[in-house]
């Protein structure tokens, strides 16, 4: 093998490498002997078809295998050599005059991971908020799921229909003398004020008792989905038999039974331990943050430019879908350009941030010998396997047979043992506060003060005759959240 430097810049390196063509033969011949111990030929044994035969029958079909396995090898061989620690997939060209006996000449182009100074991370310092769900929160969550499960009952005083009600009726209809499919029920639950009927029919039956018989008119929309009946006058004849009430379940001991549990405290018990968990995700997260932007401050380097474009056209992609435009666009659609100038500067500065923080946990987390269970791995294919119900086992063929994808589900993984990791070194604070400090939007109000500022300097622009294009806001740390 022969490496010659072509370039050495920056985080680029380019090198034109030349593997000889008695190392190609060599790996074509150990190629073809392994598959020969299952080719039969007529007039020769399995498994004992000479060499020649089979690189006359099989070179041109193994070699495609034989030099991609070739160059890979060489390639890691020279990252090795060079120390070279790649931060994407190398570009290769190889000699489009190349033929197979020849020595294989090609250049590889290969962007490598910056080296960094990690800070002591034993010296951060960082305040975790502690929020502790109150009686009044959970009497409120109780509250709603009661809402939630409210049934009917019919009314005990012999009043009239109002919105709310649930009244069992007949109805029977007609359109310029037409009956029409769906026109008419026995026995049906409608209740007043829902809108599920056409406009006006529930209005009609506001007021009404027990046994009233009323001929509701109605018009059908413009716009409605049977095509005869658009636009057009309808009557409906309607006996209303039942008029019952919502009725929502008394908060108590046989309450929480209906719900799996065997007492009022248990429910209480069970929801103040998930408000805890759910308080404790919003307090790590917010901490994570913390940690994530001294991490960032302390590690300003030059990041490799291949990993920022491509993290760029990510958050830009989740832009596109944020802001309702088809996910199903045609492949190749260039999202980015659907941003305006202010918009891609800020994305840009993102994804910037994404790469440097990416490497440097990465770094962390490598120094440290932070590794990943395959239990971790296991839970994380399930719960990606669980957002697509019936398909479950697509999904856990999908992971088992592509290992970039198994990779890619593993990154978050390593990153939280990395965060982990750093939380337990760090000096960490508690600050106990209450749910609405806990919850109050840190990144909402930063952007609330840019907005003032930039409009106390455009007022200033103004008053002195310096006119200046009115500062648009530009979402993307709403679109992709910061890491």
């Amino acid at each position: 093998m022969k490496v010659t430097v072509i370039k050495e810049e920056g985080l680029m390196r380019s090198y034109e490498v030349t593997i000889p063509a008695n190392d190609l033969d060599g790996a074509l011949e150990t190629k073809l002997k392994a598959e020969a111990t299952d080719i039969s030929l007529p007039g020769f044994r399995k498994g004992k078809v000479p060499m020649q035969v089979l690189k006359q029958r099989y070179s041109r079909m193994v070699m495609g295998e034989v030099i991609e396995n070739a160059v890979n090898g060489t390639n890691q061989k020279i990252f090795k050599d060079k120390g070279i620690k790649p931060a994407l997939q190398p570009k290769i060209e190889i000699a489009k005059d190349y033929n197979f006996g020849k020595d294989l000449s090609y250049t590889m182009e290969v962007e490598v991971l910056p080296e960094i100074k990690l800070m002591d991370v034993s010296k951060i310092k960082l305040t975790r908020l502690k929020a502790e769900p109150a009686e009044k929160e959970i009497n409120e969550a109780m509250n709603r799921i009661a809402k939630q499960r409210k049934a009917t009952a019919p009314i005990k005083t012999d009043r009239a229909t109002k919105k709310g009600d649930v009244l069992i009726i007949d109805f029977d209809g007609e359109s310029g003398g037409v009956k029409h499919s769906g026109m008419s029920a026995e026995g049906f639950s409608l209740e007043l004020g829902s809108g599920s009927f056409i406009p006006g029919f529930e209005d009609q039956l506001i007021g009404k008792k027990a046994g009233d018989e009323v001929n509701v008119e109605v018009t059908f929309p413009e716009k409605y989905g049977m095509k005869d009946l658009a636009g057009k006058d309808a009557t409906f004849k309607t006996k209303i038999h039942e008029i019952r009430e919502t009725v929502t379940p008394e908060i108590n001991d046989e309450f929480a039974k209906t719900l799996g549990l065997d007492s009022l405290d248990a429910l209480k018990e069970a929801l103040k331990e998930q408000a805890q968990k759910e308080y404790d995700a919003v307090s790590r997260q917010k901490v994570k943050k913390d940690l994530l932007d001294i991490l960032d401050e302390n590690h300003k380097f030059k990041a490799p430019q291949g990993m920022v474009d491509m993290e760029f056209d990510s958050i830009a992609h989740q832009m596109h879908h944020q802001d309702g435009h088809d996910h199903n666009h045609e492949e190749g659609h260039d999202c980015a350009a659907a941003l305006s100038v202010e918009e891609k500067k800020e994305v840009a500065e993102l994804a910037d941030r994404r790469v440097r923080l990416g490497i440097v946990l990465a770094e962390i987390g490598n120094a440290q010998k932070i590794a990943i269970a395959d239990a971790d791995v296991q839970q994380a294919v399930i719960k990606e396997a669980q957002k697509y119900p019936g398909q479950e086992a697509q999904v856990f063929d999908y992971f088992k047979n592509n290992p970039q994808a198994l990779e890619q589900i593993k990154a978050p993984i390593f990153e939280e043992k990395t965060v982990d990791y750093l939380l337990e070194t760090a000096t960490v604070t508690e600050k106990k506060v209450t749910m609405e400090e806990l919850l109050k939007d840190d990144d909402a109000e930063e952007e609330q003060a840019k907005a003032k500022k930039k409009a106390s300097g455009s007022a200033k622009g103004a008053m002195s005759g310096d006119k200046k294009p009115a500062a648009k806001k530009a979402p993307a740390k709403k679109a992709a959240a910061k890491k």
